[in-house]
């Protein structure tokens, strides 16, 4: 195939308007329609499903959690800290036991206080089946998130003790991701989560206001938000499924939108010409491919793990991708007090590769074979049909047969978790599953741990590695910053040698917007808070 065949069409003439939006409106703050890539919107009711975009846009617009990021930096990396607990500490002398003091003065949508009960009402949603309010749809969202927990329970009002089942410094990064609503409204709405998502009650700066599904959700600030700095400005935040690039694309355009995330590369100077602003800043998050290590799996071998990654250009990648994409050395980009020293070095080298290859006992007449599991859109999925292409390309020039099975992005996510070894997953060598490294969890620790397999953690190949297993342990219980930092780039520097995944380009966040769209900073983050953001 043609490089140039490759690239992104470019806009011309008229493309598909979206029906029914919104007009702009008067009003202080006005309205954002906002365009995201998702083509169905997330679970209201808690625990938000569509992957991060939907925790970005439902999750943490709806919700707070015990913890919350601080977004309201663009030039240093997001950091949890307080959300509903004002303060927490960990037992000097049994470091499962934690204590959480929340902030007095919160409640919900619906006007009731927010207490200790509560809280471990939420979590009895997510983790006991036999508990009346307890969601399988919440529960799987939220399994990542509660697999360490041993128990809890309210010791006042105000005080929350959780204990965890190991010692695990990491918990203050897990809790930021449990929403917390409310269990008056799922009382209100006879105990029923589907009526509940119309009506949902969280404790967050936005409020939902009407849902129409599979279209979109319209929010309206939260007066009484306990946080004044954080009390939306705008009068309304319209939230847009649109799968679509070009579509987005037209829709800002046309005026039919005022944000759109992810544009097509190819667009940007169009959109640039046409006076919309273009932003992007670095950011945790790498797009690759989690490959099976399964007995029956081609990647099982890290030598045909190590060819893949030498075989992909991704210099001429990130040039297709006009520049908003960088190449990935890893999980985490250098110079994260993560990488450490990796001896492998993800470079494109297809000599290198088909050697590698002929010494895994692969060459012409015997050709790797693999399939994988992609989306042709979904939550920092970024542009997946060319860029698979682009995969297919490279490796098929070193020897490798690669072919796809596409499904929509929550379908996808839902393979993701059941794990490679599941049935439904049988003959699949990996999944092209945009990834975010902003907390050890999610970036190394329960990637690398053999325990960790789905649905609680996200080891999807099965890989099982001794020297991995007990860096992880020993992460766990690192509770000073300086000694987590260094076992988790010993980590790092282990599963990049052992090529785990294959690792492709760190993006860089685009999002397209009006030049009416005023007071947005960019987080360093997946995720990104709209409060401050108003219609000019």
């Amino acid at each position: 195939m043609n490089r140039r065949s490759l690239m992104l069409s470019a806009l011309a003439g008229t493309l598909p308007a979206l029906p029914g939006l919104p007009a702009q409106a008067a009003g202080p703050g006005g309205v954002l329609r906002l365009a995201t890539t998702l083509a169905d919107l997330p679970l209201t009711t808690g625990q938000a499903s569509q992957g991060a975009e939907g925790q970005r846009f439902i999750g943490m617009t709806l919700y707070d959690g015990l913890l919350n990021w601080d977004l309201s930096r663009g030039d240093t990396a997001a950091q949890v800290g307080p959300g509903l607990a004002q303060d927490w500490s960990v037992d000097a002398e049994d470091r499962r036991r934690w204590t959480f003091r929340l902030r007095p003065g919160v409640r919900f949508h619906d006007g009731s206080p927010v207490t200790a009960e509560d809280i471990a009402w939420n979590f009895d949603k997510l983790l006991k089946r036999d508990a009346p309010q307890f969601d399988p749809q919440q529960a799987a969202q939220g399994a990542p998130y509660t697999a360490s927990l041993a128990s809890y329970r309210a010791l006042d009002a105000l005080t929350l003790e959780i204990v965890t089942k190991q010692p695990d410094a990491v918990l203050p990064y897990q809790l930021a991701m449990i929403a917390i609503s409310g269990p008056r409204r799922w009382e209100e709405m006879g105990r029923d989560w589907s009526k509940v998502a119309q009506r949902p009650s969280g404790t967050g700066p936005w409020m939902l206001e009407r849902l129409v599904p599979r279209e979109r959700a319209e929010l309206v600030p939260n007066p009484a938000y306990w946080n004044p700095q954080r009390v939306p400005r705008l009068a309304r935040l319209v939230l847009l499924t649109v799968p679509d690039a070009n579509t987005r694309v037209s829709a800002l355009l046309s005026g039919q939108a005022d944000w759109i995330e992810a544009p097509p590369p190819d667009a940007v100077p169009q959109l640039r010409a046409a006076g919309m602003q273009i932003v992007t800043n670095l950011y945790p998050h790498v797009w690759p491919y989690q490959l099976s290590t399964l007995p029956d799996a081609p990647t099982r071998d890290v030598r045909v793990r190590q060819a893949l990654n030498l075989a992909i250009d991704r210099e001429g990648l990130c040039q297709m991708l006009g520049g908003l994409a960088v190449p990935a050395e890893g999980m985490v980009n250098r110079g994260h007090p993560w990488f450490g020293e990796p001896a492998f070095r993800l470079r494109h080298d297809p000599e290198a590769a088909r050697a590698l290859l002929r010494q895994a006992g692969y060459g012409p007449g015997n050709p790797v074979r693999l399939k994988v599991i992609i989306s042709p859109s979904g939550s920092g999925q970024m542009q997946p049909q060319p860029m698979n292409e682009f995969i297919q390309e490279s490796l098929r020039a070193v020897g490798v047969e690669l072919t796809f099975e596409v499904m929509e992005w929550e379908a996808l996510r839902g393979r993701r978790r059941m794990g490679a070894a599941a049935p439904e997953n049988r003959g699949i060598s990996g999944i092209n599953n945009s990834w975010g490294f902003w907390d050890p969890d999610i970036a190394l620790l329960r990637v690398a741990a053999s325990a960790d397999r789905p649905p609680a953690g996200y080891n999807w190949g099965g890989w099982q590695d001794e020297e991995a297993d007990r860096l992880v342990a020993a992460a766990r219980t690192a509770f000073t910053r300086a000694e987590q930092d260094r076992l988790l780039a010993a980590l790092h520097t282990r599963i990049v040698d052992q090529a785990l995944w294959l690792w492709v380009v760190h993006d860089l966040n685009p999002r397209a917007m009006s030049p009416k769209v005023q007071g947005f900073v960019q987080a360093q983050s997946w995720f990104q808070d709209l409060t401050p953001v108003r219609i000019g």
